[in-house]
């Protein structure tokens, strides 16, 4: 009965074969599988485990270092480190957070802010957490790199501005690039967190001066700790650049505007190279170094008389009465100045109004309407010139157009003409608009850049420079080409100016420092000292209106002073901000600068004699009274 049981319980041979084919397949699948992961995926698989052992690290290039035109170093670089979040790393960052916020003296909502920054960014890519770290956060993320591996410390190199604002707004700032530069095209080839210039020499400069950025491979342990360095790719440190700044002018620029709102531009009419640039209120740009705090920022935005302004390239003002040296230059060149002869009591009636000067000078000629800045000469010939022969002389010196300096942001300022008001506000021009525009109010606008090349221009017989803040050779020919069609401008050129009316010009500017309106302000021994002083007001020059006002009412004061009086080795502009009469207020600060540039180059003049090296020819020019030959 049991062996009976016992073959009724026996596979039947179907079944049996049937069984061994489906083991057979499942083993044969089991091996193609473990064939195709140990030998047919061993090289990927290896490379991924690479990578999970070793990191990439960027190591960032150093910026160029920035120096004056001897070589003296005004923008300079300090070791920093930073704190970097690894996304790949995160266990639980939630739980992480409150750690990190007290480990680094953040709030939790502060990282949570920057995470949400960097939401869209790749996830291998690491996310600044914090800048320039101190010693405490240092030690804070080495004590917890078990607890904490998607922390780690990057070495930079930040930079180090000159303290107290000095020449800011020429050397500009950096700061990390933001979304909105991202979609430019000119950063191209930038990415997110990159360290970018923002404004000034920074930002025209950028290209040569950021460098390429380097890496380094490291292998780290699976809590993300560096064990050995595999290999580095070196960043390559950016070009050093030399402007044409002087320190010693820019020194005496700085602390001749130190309390004031206004700017002083000091440059050499003979190649356009800027020999100093202050403007006035000032910003710290190494608070832009590092990310920018909120109460800086505030203090920024709250102060009326806007800290980031570059006052020199970007205030567009009424002239004044400096104005009045383009106003003789259209007048003589016209063949109408010449011949002129003003009684002036006091002001005088054009067009059924009265316009009123601040003194009575008696009878004018151009010769002495220069230094005395009589404003009855200068309406009379406005009427005789008209608005549109004044606007030609005015384009011609580069009056309301950019001066292509090689800068972000140049203002273009204002050249009233019929066509000008026609086309921005639609209306005709009136007969009686030029005689405030005869004395450099009305619509007019200048900057303190457009006014120093202008009138060093006519000092220099009507050669025009092309402003720059570079020394030549510094950049390559294409990138400087790059950068004049970047920054478009009026550029070099001369204007047609005879020797008669340019010698009547100068000699009638040095006047102003003997008999006219700056001399009882500023006395130079020995220096051939030339310039014209004025005196806008902020509220329309009309009947009676010959007070300063008071407050943000008081007038801009302006001087625009030259050495020598012909062909001049330097010019300066200075603008102060409702300070009054500009002989009063801006003469003796352009004389500081002047004093400066002279003592240093008699100096100069005099080691090179005691060396008996052959004379140089500027220094004496300056000096001597005329330039020789004249």
């Amino acid at each position: 009965m049991e062996s009976v049981q016992a073959r009724d319980e026996k596979l039947s041979p179907a079944k049996l074969h049937a069984s061994q084919y489906i083991v057979a397949l499942v083993l044969a699948i089991l091996f193609a599988g473990l064939w195709r992961l140990q030998v047919l995926g061993a090289n990927n698989y290896k490379v991924l485990a690479e990578q999970n052992r070793i990191r990439k690290v960027l190591v960032m290039a150093p910026r160029g270092k920035i120096f004056d035109r001897e070589g003296r170093i005004l923008v300079d670089n300090y070791p920093s480190v930073s704190c970097n979040l690894l996304r790949e790393q995160i266990k639980n960052l939630d739980a992480d957070l409150p750690m990190i916020a007290a480990g680094l003296h953040l709030s939790v909502e502060q990282i949570q802010s920057t995470l949400r920054r960097y939401q869209a960014a790749p996830k291998y890519q690491p996310i600044p957490l914090k800048q320039d770290i101190t010693a405490d956060e240092q030690a804070f993320i080495e004590a917890h790199r078990n607890e904490l591996p998607e922390l780690e410390t990057q070495d930079k190199q930040r930079r180090r501005y000159p303290t107290d604002g000095f020449a800011a707004h020429l050397i500009g700032y950096v700061g990390e690039i933001s979304e909105n530069d991202l979609n430019q095209s000119k950063y191209d080839l930038y990415s997110a967190g990159d360290v970018v210039g923002k404004s000034g020499v920074e930002e025209t400069y950028d290209a040569i001066l950021r460098g390429k950025d380097g890496s380094r491979d490291v292998i780290v342990d699976s809590h993300g700790k560096e064990l050995s360095n595999l290999g580095y790719e070196l960043a390559v440190p950016g070009h050093d650049i030399r402007l044409t700044i002087d320190l010693d002018v820019q020194r005496a620029a700085e602390q001749a505007l130190e309390g004031k709102t206004g700017a002083i531009v000091a440059m050499d009419p003979h190649t356009g190279e800027i020999l100093a640039m202050a403007s006035r209120p000032t910003f710290d740009p190494n608070q832009f170094a590092v990310p920018l705090t909120k109460s800086y920022w505030n203090q920024i935005l709250s102060n009326p008389d806007h800290p980031l302004l570059n006052n020199a390239i970007q205030a567009q003002l009424a002239p004044g009465s400096t104005f009045k040296i383009i106003m003789s230059l259209a007048g003589l060149e016209e063949g109408v100045a010449q011949t002129m002869h003003v009684m002036c009591n006091g002001g005088g009636i054009f067009y059924g109004r009265f316009f009123a000067c601040d003194s009575h000078h008696g009878m004018m000629d151009i010769e002495h309407a220069i230094p005395k800045s009589c404003d009855t000469f200068y309406y009379t010939l406005a009427e005789k010139l008209g608005i549109d022969t004044i606007a030609k002389y005015g384009n011609e010196v580069g009056i309301g157009v950019k001066t292509g300096i090689d800068l972000p942001d140049e203002a273009t300022g204002i050249m009233p003409s019929q066509q000008w008001k026609m086309k921005t506000q639609h209306q005709p021009w009136y007969a009686g608009e030029v005689i405030s525009v005869g004395i450099g109010q009305g619509a007019l606008q200048v900057t303190p850049l457009q006014l120093a090349r202008a009138i060093g221009g006519i000092a220099s017989g009507g050669a025009l420079k092309r402003p720059r803040v570079i020394l030549p050779g510094q950049v390559s020919t294409e990138m400087q080409s790059a950068v004049d069609e970047s920054y478009p401008g009026s550029g070099d050129k001369t204007i047609p100016l005879t020797t008669a009316n340019w010698q009547l010009m100068t000699d009638a500017m040095a006047e102003t420092f003997i008999s006219g309106t700056a001399a009882q302000y500023v006395h130079l021994t020995g220096i051939d000292l030339a310039g014209k002083t004025g005196t806008a007001q902020v509220v329309n020059h009309s009947a009676g209106a010959t007070s300063l006002g008071k407050g943000n009412e008081r007038a801009n004061a302006w001087f625009v002073g030259m050495v020598p009086r012909r062909n001049p080795d330097i010019v300066v502009a200075v603008l102060v901000e409702h300070g009054g009469w500009g002989g009063e207020a801006s003469a003796p600060a352009a004389a500081q600068v002047l004093t400066t540039y002279v003592n240093k180059h008699r100096q100069k003049e005099n080691n090179i004699r005691v060396a008996g090296t052959p004379e140089p020819a500027k220094p004496s020019e300056m000096v001597s009274g005329l330039p020789s030959g004249q």
